[in-house]
C-alpha cells in the first residue's frame, strides 16, 4: 500500500530518508550474475516496508565500465545488462504506487571515451564536438600542461598523439572532462535534465558536483609535499597538492542556478556529491537558487568519539541547516559497522550513529546492506574490479563495500542464481541476509525499520526545526529539536551506563538496545547505544495495552511481510 507524504509543508524531499542502490550488486533478476533495474523492481516493495522515502540508483547507462558506469557512453539510454527504458519506466511507475521517490546519477564532469562526442572530438583539432571536451597544448618541456593529478593516480592528462595536445581527465582516462565553458555543453545537459525529468525521474544525484569548471589559465596546483611514486594510493596522491585550481571554482553556482530553474517546473530534487570536507565552502552551494541539497561526508570520516562527532557535525547543522544528506555509508567508502570496529560491535555502533543522524535535520541516506549491519565484504587476493585497485598496486579499493546484497540463505544468497561479478566475500553468513533477519524484534533490520518508523512520527524530526547541541563534552552526543525531541548518543567511555535526567513525562520513542530503558525520567544508555526521546508527547503510550487480537494481527504482518520476501527471491531467481 502507498505511503502518503511526510507531514512536512516544505518540498517533497524535506527531511525524507534516503536510499543507495548500487544497481550492480543490488538483485539479478536474469542469473548473469550483474544487478540489474527488473531486480531491483522486485525489491520495491522491500524498500517501501523498511521506511525509506528515496532510493537513488547508480549509474544504468550504457558504458564500457571502465569505472562500473561512472564513465557514461549515452546520457539517454540503459546498458543492456541492467535492461531498457521499458524496465526503468516500470520500476519508475512501481515506485510512485509505493510512494517511493526516484533519484538517478547524472555525471556531468566527464563521459566515457567511447562517447560519441569524444569519438568525434578525437577526429581532429576542427571537429564538431572538440569543444565538449578540454584540450590543451603541451607545457615548455613537451609534458602534460600542468601538474594535476587524477583522483585515480597519475596525470590528470593523457596525449592524444594524433593532434598533439592533451585532453584532460580527473579520474580514468577512458574518462575525459567535459568543457564546461562550452555553451553547447551546457545545453545539451538542459535536454537530458528535461529529458529524464519527463520521464518521471524525481531528482539528480550529480556526481562530483564540486568539479566541471576549472581555472581558465590552469595554473598549477601549490604542492603540499613532494609527490608520491606513480602506483602510490592515489588518495595520498591527490592529497599531496592544494586543490585550489581544479576543483570548487568560481562559475559552478552558475550551472546549478540554470539547473535549478528546470528543476523547479518538474518539482525535481538537484542533490550534489559534494565532495568539500568544510561546512563554509558546502553551504554555498545549497544556499538560494543553486542546489537543493548536498551531502554532507564528514559523517564517512568521523571516528567514534564524542568529541570528534560533536566538533564535525555542528558546525554543518549551523551552516546549512537542513539542506544536507548524511550518509551513513557509500559505494565510495567502507561500510558504517567497518569503520566502527566490525562484526557485532560495529553493527551496533552503526545503528547508533544512524540514530543521531535520523535526529539532524535534513536526509539521512542509507547505503544497501546498512540496514543488515553488514561490514565490508572480506575478500580474496586477485578479484579486485575496483580500477583503484586494479591500476594502482597496493591501493586500497572499494570493492569491499561494493560486494552483492544478501537477500536469503543459500548459494547465491538470493542475489543470483549464476556467478556474482563480485565475490559475496568469505565472512557471509546467512544470518545476515534479510530473510534471516525479518520478523526477529533484535535484528539490525527490524530496529532500522524501527528506527525509520519512529522518525516519521515525529513531524518535528522532519520539518526543519531549530536543532541544540544540548551536551559540550563527556562520551554522550545528545541534540533537541524544536525543544520538543531529544535524540542522544552514548559512544562509550568504559564506565557503564550513561544517564539523563528528563523533564517529567518524557517518552521514550525508540531506543537501539534493551538496554535503553526511561525509568522515573531518567534516561539509561548503555555504551554503544542511541535513544529517541519525546520531550512533549502529544499523547499516552498504548503500546502497552495491546490486547491479544492486536498482537495476532501484528504477527500475521510479520509473516506476509517475510513471504513477500521470499516470493521476491523466487521470482528474481
Amino acid at each position: 500500500m502507498a505511503r502518503g507524504p511526510l507531514p512536512t509543508e516544505g518540498p517533497w524531499w524535506q527531511g525524507t530518508v534516503g536510499y543507495e542502490i548500487y544497481v550492480r550488486s543490488f538483485a539479478d533478476s536474469d542469473g548473469d550474475g550483474i544487478g540489474d533495474l527488473p531486480g531491483v523492481r522486485s525489491r520495491l516493495p522491500y524498500l517501501a516496508d523498511l521506511g525509506v522515502d528515496v532510493i537513488w540508483l547508480t549509474p544504468f547507462y550504457p558504458s564500457p565500465q571502465a569505472d562500473h558506469g561512472y564513465d557514461v557512453a549515452d546520457y539517454l539510454g540503459v546498458e543492456p545488462r541492467y535492461g531498457d527504458l521499458d524496465d526503468l519506466a516500470g520500476l519508475i511507475d512501481d515506485a510512485h504506487e509505493l510512494g517511493l521517490r526516484v533519484v538517478i546519477d547524472l555525471v556531468p564532469n566527464h563521459t566515457s571515451d567511447q562517447h560519441p562526442w569524444f569519438l568525434d572530438a578525437r577526429q581532429g583539432r576542427d571537429a564538431e564536438h572538440r569543444g565538449y571536451y578540454v584540450w590543451r597544448d603541451p607545457g615548455p618541456d613537451g609534458g602534460p600542461p600542468n601538474n594535476w593529478v587524477s583522483h585515480f593516480g597519475g596525470p590528470a592528462w593523457t596525449l592524444d598523439e594524433a593532434s598533439g595536445q592533451y585532453f584532460m581527465h580527473l579520474f580514468l582516462p577512458e574518462q575525459p572532462d567535459l568543457n564546461w565553458a562550452s555553451a553547447a555543453v551546457r545545453a545539451e545537459f538542459e535536454t537530458i535534465l528535461d529529458t529524464w525529468f519527463g520521464r518521471g525521474v524525481d531528482g539528480v544525484r550529480i556526481d562530483v558536483a564540486h568539479s566541471l569548471v576549472e581555472d581558465p589559465q590552469f595554473r598549477d596546483n601549490p604542492r603540499l609535499s613532494e609527490p608520491l611514486p606513480a602506483d602510490a594510493d592515489p588518495n595520498l596522491l591527490f592529497d599531496r597538492f592544494t586543490h585550489v585550481h581544479d576543483i570548487d571554482q568560481p562559475g559552478v553556482l552558475d550551472i546549478y542556478r540554470d539547473w535549478h530553474q528546470l528543476a523547479a517546473q518538474h518539482d525535481a530534487l538537484l542533490l550534489g556529491e559534494v565532495f568539500l570536507l568544510d561546512a563554509d565552502k558546502l553551504a554555498r552551494y545549497v544556499a538560494g537558487d543553486a542546489l537543493h541539497a548536498a551531502f554532507c561526508f564528514d559523517t564517512l570520516k568521523v571516528a567514534w568519539d564524542a568529541d570528534a562527532i560533536r566538533d564535525t557535525l555542528a558546525p554543518y547543522v549551523r551552516a546549512s541547516g537542513d539542506a544536507l544528506a548524511w550518509p551513513l555509508s557509500s559505494h565510495d567508502d567502507p561500510h558504517a559497522a567497518t569503520r566502527f570496529g566490525g562484526g557485532k560491535i560495529g553493527a551496533r555502533r552503526a545503528l547508533a550513529y544512524l540514530t543521531l543522524l535520523c535526529g539532524l535535520p535534513g536526509s539521512p541516506y542509507l547505503f544497501q546492506g546498512d540496514e543488515l549491519g553488514l561490514s565490508d565484504g572480506r575478500l580474496p587476493p586477485g578479484v579486485a574490479e575496483d580500477p583503484i585497485a586494479v591500476r594502482n598496486p597496493g591501493a586500497v579499493g572499494r570493492d569491499g563495500c561494493r560486494t552483492p546484497m544478501l537477500w536469503a540463505p543459500g548459494e547465491g544468497f538470493g542475489f543470483t542464481t549464476g556467478t556474482p561479478w563480485l565475490p559475496f566475500g568469505d565472512d557471509r553468513h546467512d544470518d545476515q541476509t534479510v530473510a534471516a533477519q525479518l520478523g526477529d524484534p533484535g535484528s539490525q533490520l527490524e530496529r532500522t525499520r524501527d528506527l525509520l518508523a519512529a522518525r516519521r512520527r515525529l513531524p518535528v524530526l522532519t520539518d526543519g526545526s531549530p536543532t541544540e547541541w544540548v551536551l559540550d563534552e563527556g562520551p554522550v552526543v545528545a541534540i533537541e529539536r524544536g525543544g520538543e525531541v531529544l535524540v542522544a548518543l552514548h559512544v562509550g567511555d568504559g564506565e557503564g551506563d550513561a544517564r539523563l535526567v528528563l523533564p517529567e513525562g518524557a517518552r521514550l520513542a525508540f531506543g537501539t538496545d534493551p538496554g535503553v530503558v526511561l525509568i522515573d525520567d531518567e534516561l539509561l544508555l548503555p555504551e554503544d547505544s542511541a535513544a529517541i526521546v519525546e520531550l512533549e508527547p502529544d499523547e499516552p503510550d498504548l503500546s502497552a495495552a495491546l490486547d491479544a487480537e492486536d498482537r495476532a494481527l501484528i504477527d500475521a504482518v510479520d509473516d506476509a511481510r517475510i513471504a513477500a520476501v521470499e516470493r521476491g527471491t523466487e521470482d528474481a531467481a
